[in-house]
């Protein structure tokens, strides 16, 4: 009987499985750990980060803040303070068959209208600030001649509603000869004496898309409630005598002081 055996040499070792044997070789175990970055770095990091963003917001603040102030002083033209005094029953215009027709009366009673302006001779535009009138019946307004649009709004600052009709070049002057009556006056440091324009205006419909109408209607109408207005005498149907709900705005835009009433159905 023949006996086999085999050297302890050949036999089979028992595998073991630990982190080094997954490593391949000539290659150094402690290489292979991540690299750590020390916490002063990280928030060197997170520091330089911040520092950037901050400048990009501060940037970005005086870039827009310059936009504003560069608009708003080139926007802001020359501003007059002045006013004019009127007769408002020696001379009463009416326009009736687009003629004007002169009514004289005997009263001589003067009254005096201010009011602020600025204009904007570059964008053809004129702004108009009229108080409360001391003396008068009368709403406060702001009101705007757009002459490349060729629009006149009233924003009626007691309703809080805006009204827009076709500007009537007739008795507004053009920004350019308007700032040079007012300087006029400026100089001359005197009131005028002028007479009362009354013009009557009917609410006709309610615009919605008020930034159709340009940027300084806009800017001045935006969240109000914006109507069309149409003179009375030139709708079809209506009534002189008929009864309505009116507002009376006076400014002048010329040598003329306008009564605008601007009236309900």
């Amino acid at each position: 009987m023949v006996k086999v055996s085999f050297s302890s040499a050949l036999t089979q070792k028992e595998v073991k499985w630990d982190a080094k044997s997954l490593l391949p070789e000539n290659t150094d175990p402690e290489a292979a750990k991540p690299a750590v970055v020390p916490v002063s770095r990280q928030q060197n990091q997170a520091w330089c980060w911040c520092m950037c963003l901050g400048l990009a917001l501060m940037l970005s603040g005086v870039v827009v803040g310059g936009v504003y102030l560069f608009r708003y002083y080139s926007e802001n033209g020359e501003v007059f303070v002045c006013g004019l005094q009127y007769r408002e029953e020696d001379y009463m215009i009416r326009d009736e068959e687009e003629e004007v027709h002169v009514e004289f009366s005997s009263s001589h009673h003067l009254y005096l209208l201010e009011e602020k302006i600025r204009i904007l001779q570059e964008e053809q535009v004129e702004l108009i600030n009229v108080p409360v009138p001391e003396f008068e019946n009368g709403d406060p307004a702001t009101i705007v001649h757009d002459f490349p649009r060729m629009l006149t709004a009233y924003l009626d600052l007691t309703l809080n509603k805006c009204y827009v009709i076709p500007l009537n070049t007739s008795i507004v002057l053009p920004p350019k000869n308007f700032q040079d009556l007012l300087t006029s006056i400026k100089a001359e440091k005197y009131f005028p004496q002028t007479y009362l324009v009354h013009e009557e205006m009917v609410v006709t419909e309610r615009l919605y898309h008020v930034e159709q109408l340009g940027y300084y209607i806009y800017n001045v109408c935006r969240g109000r409630e914006t109507f069309k207005l149409q003179r009375r005498d030139h709708i079809l149907g209506m009534q002189k005598r008929e009864v309505l709900n009116c507002r009376k705005i006076r400014h002048f835009g010329s040598m003329v002081v306008v009564e605008t009433l601007i009236c309900e159905p």
